[in-house]
């Protein structure tokens, strides 16, 4: 039983991101944009980031635009290893 109960602490313990779906094309994969931003090290200026992650979506269910959160997997391709979660907002 203890060794139950560690296995999904560690479960709860992945890396989720939230972003935005840029593509749908392909098979069970999404490609997910997730923004983030930094302070400019010299100048303090506040500077968007992005990376682009490969994503599971085994139902086919998600759009381009829409919000989706995804968590870390194993990995299941050569690019993917985060799968997604739930769809938090539709796109337009």
């Amino acid at each position: 039983m203890l060794k139950q109960t560690t296995e999904m602490e560690q479960r709860n313990l992945r890396k989720q991101k939230v972003g935005v779906v840029s593509s749908n094309k392909m098979d069970k994969t999404i490609v997910v944009r997730v923004e983030r931003s930094i302070l400019h090290a010299k100048y303090g200026k506040k500077v968007k980031k992005s990376n682009k992650y490969f994503a599971h979506d085994e139902k086919n269910e998600c759009n381009i635009g829409d919000t989706v959160r995804i968590m870390e997997t194993r990995p299941l391709s050569k690019n993917k290893s985060w799968r997604m979660v739930e769809i938090l907002r539709r796109g337009e």
